[in-house]
């Protein structure tokens, strides 16, 4: 101690002697920002930014929704009839395998849409995935073609899960590097706000086809209907994001350094090893918001289906709560901007821990007023998920590695834990013949969620790292120069 106070004190003597020295090279590293070094996004921009965005990332989780939601008619359709277990089995199975190529479209978009640009790679993976979800709609069944039907549908599963691998990732990069700073907890939870939409109509359409068509309608062509939709949905995300400009960070980071600085500087090692801790608790975060995510939007109508409730009446209240949901979410991102991310997160986490059993009992019980409580009381801890997660993901990361290094930790994270969901859940209730399972594996990943935040720093209101300030206009600009003498 004696020796840390007699080196300690000639540095606080050389200061004194030397003050106008010291505070020339403190100010060479800690330069003072200027007007021109802060990024102005003005709120027209972002709206079509976020816009774009959002409804790409609707486009997205329609596709999947639809999967889902007829995962027993696919089934039906496309595997071998005879024990209608294993054809609802098989049916989630591939709706999981579309999950295992997710990391390998993450680290092979997400590079790119570092060294060439956000806007690019979001266009690309529009038009795969859409394509993809078209060509479903297209297959013949088994009874028609065979075997092949349920390979082709694996292909066409394949192709949606390496585009969406660089999807979600850009799409949360793009939004939060256009957002200010103050409101980007606002601006990233209309991403989730999309997410909503795309499985409110999914459900929608689905139900409807339901209620209006026979089973012999359903079964023979009915289902295919949801899957056509998807073309033009793709034209009209494609030219909405087309018609964007590039983020506005990504553009200060070309003016830097220049594009070939960045091509020829930042590698796989730097976006995955060289954050390896921030990967860590991407992953971590991920899985905790994925599992609850899906376990309510994806995998709760076959559930439902296999408690014997209706099934229309079952996506029915999942299509209430989710209309509920919307309508909040963008209130959950507005107060994460206030009082920060951690709170918000730490209030889902909790809740999915404390309230997954109550909440699974009383969909046990059936009938339309316990089922519909169940489901909301899920969906009110998730939507502190949804409004917080789309501005807190990427600001683990720099700007210079940003879309890849987001894309592949939440892409692994996804395929371990998100996309598998409804097969291990399924799995685990045949194998033990409890139907608390999933509230179980709901309370794992709130327990989960509640470590990674806990090691989180807070980032609300603060600048993205390796950018610089983002404000909404002129005078915030100038207050925050004059701040700092």
């Amino acid at each position: 101690m004696q020796h840390e106070e007699t080196t300690a004190a000639p540095d606080r003597e050389a200061i004194g002697r030397h003050r106008v020295l010291f505070r020339t090279v403190h100010r060479r590293k800690n330069p003072r920002l200027r007007q021109s070094d802060i990024t102005i996004s003005e709120e027209q921009a972002v709206k079509r930014a976020v816009k774009a965005t959002a409804l790409g990332n609707a486009m997205e989780w329609f596709d999947f929704g639809v999967y889902a939601y007829l995962a027993v008619t696919i089934g039906q359709v496309f595997f071998p009839s005879g024990n209608p277990t294993a054809q609802t089995l098989s049916s989630l199975a591939t709706f999981a395998a579309a999950f295992l190529v997710r990391p390998i479209g993450g680290a092979f978009f997400g590079p790119l849409g570092d060294k060439v640009g956000r806007k690019k790679i979001l266009a690309l993976t529009m038009i795969m995935m859409a394509s993809a979800t078209l060509a479903i709609g297209l297959i013949p069944s088994y009874a028609t073609i065979g075997i092949w039907a349920p390979i082709l549908l694996i292909v066409c599963r394949m192709v949606q899960g390496f585009s969406t691998g660089g999807e979600y990732g850009g799409a949360a990069t793009f939004i939060a590097e256009y957002a200010p700073d103050k409101r980007r907890g606002f601006w990233g939870s209309f991403l989730e706000f999309g997410t909503l939409i795309g499985y409110t109509a999914a459900a929608t359409l689905v139900t409807t086809l339901t209620m209006l068509l026979s089973d012999d309608a359903m079964h023979s062509w009915g289902w295919r209907v949801p899957f056509l939709v998807a073309g033009p949905l793709g034209l009209i995300g494609l030219y909405l994001r087309m018609k964007l400009d590039e983020s506005p960070a990504f553009r200060k980071l070309e003016e830097g350094g220049g594009p070939g600085d960045v091509r020829e500087k930042k590698s796989f090692k730097d976006s995955f090893v060289g954050q390896w801790r921030a990967m860590l608790l991407c992953i971590a975060l991920v899985a905790a918001f994925n599992i609850t995510d899906y376990m309510l939007l994806s995998y709760m109508p076959t559930y439902l289906t296999d408690l014997g409730f209706g099934e229309t009446g079952g996506l029915m209240s999942i299509v209430v709560v989710m209309l509920i949901l919307m309508a909040l979410i963008n209130s959950v991102g507005r107060l994460s901007d206030r009082i920060g991310r951690k709170p918000v997160l730490m209030a889902g986490s909790m809740g999915f821990i404390v309230l997954a059993v109550p909440s699974f009992l009383l969909i046990k019980q059936g009938g339309t007023v316990p089922v519909f409580a169940g489901l909301l009381i899920l969906g009110l801890a998730l939507v502190c998920y949804l409004g917080a997660m789309s501005s807190s993901l990427p600001a683990l990361f720099p700007t210079d590695v940003r879309y890849s290094s987001l894309s592949i930790g939440f892409n692994i994270s996804v395929s371990l834990f998100g996309g598998t969901t409804p097969l291990v859940v399924a799995a685990l209730i045949s194998k033990t013949g409890n139907d608390l399972m999933p509230a179980y594996y709901t309370m794992l990943a709130g327990a989960v969620g509640l470590l990674a935040v806990l090691a989180m720093k807070e980032t609300a209101r603060r600048p993205l790292e390796g950018s610089p300030p983002s404000v909404a206009t002129e005078e915030e600009a100038r207050e925050l120069v004059e701040a700092q003498r």
